[in-house]
């Protein structure tokens, strides 16, 4: 399938990714590869990423258990920390300058979010890691995502998942499940398609801004994606 070709974009991982095989928390060598991977199409893109936090804390899982919601969301936006953390010293350890930028200031980690700090870095040819999604509560990675998409003026959000795409059904447990190669943003709020949750499709939406879900486990996935030639679903106007 031919795709555009991106300038800028953002990255958004699901903190399940970072797991590797195990069933919670964080893999090194799972985080090492993907770093090799990011790494491997770094100097061809201006490169951002946001990480989700699921392999540690989720905090809507912990809210219908009975924490209190807001209390909850934080401990996950800290978890999205220790994520980025992560992948920034994967990045590092292999030579691709990275930085950390957290809603949530806390200066003796990392940078506060600055929007043209960013920019800066992005330009310099730096990884910038948005962390603890928007810092507030109720909002999702997934909406950080498309809110630091928007902000940086990004030409595409790519989602790296454990699947290849959008399908009609769940294809875990719908065998007949179709894949779609391109979908448009009203079918998959009209559908209920599960890509990301409603606000940041609609945030996508409004700022035309496709997003690409692909299966980032697929080693060298991420780049032949980008190249055109990789399995993935292109969400767009």
């Amino acid at each position: 399938m031919d795709r555009p070709r991106f300038k800028r974009i953002l990255l958004k991982l699901s903190g399940e990714v970072l797991m590797g095989q195990g069933q919670f928390g964080i893999d090194p060598e799972t985080v090492a590869r993907v770093a090799r991977e990011i790494a491997d199409v770094a100097t061809q893109y201006e490169l951002c990423l946001v990480v989700g936090g699921g392999n540690i804390f989720r905090g809507l899982a912990a809210a219908a258990k009975g924490f209190d919601r807001t209390s909850a969301d934080y401990m996950g936006m800290l978890a999205t920390v220790m994520n980025a953390l992560a992948v920034q010293n994967a990045l590092e350890q292999i030579g691709v300058d990275t930085r950390v930028q957290s809603a949530i200031p806390m200066s003796t980690v990392c940078e506060p979010f600055i929007r043209r700090r960013a920019e800066r870095h992005l330009e310099k040819g730096r990884i910038v890691i948005f962390a603890a999604g928007t810092g507030n509560p109720y909002f999702t990675t997934d909406s950080a995502a498309a809110l630091r998409a928007a902000e940086m003026g990004c030409d595409a959000l790519l989602k790296g998942t454990s699947v290849d795409g959008v399908y009609n059904a769940d294809p875990k447990k719908d065998p007949t499940a179709t894949r779609y190669e391109t979908v448009t943003f009203n079918r998959v709020l009209a559908d209920d398609l599960k890509v990301m949750d409603a606000s940041a499709v609609a945030l996508c939406r409004d700022n035309d801004i496709p997003i690409v879900v692909f299966n980032i486990r697929e080693q060298g996935n991420l780049a032949r994606v980008l190249g055109g030639t990789g399995t993935a679903t292109v969400v767009q106007n």
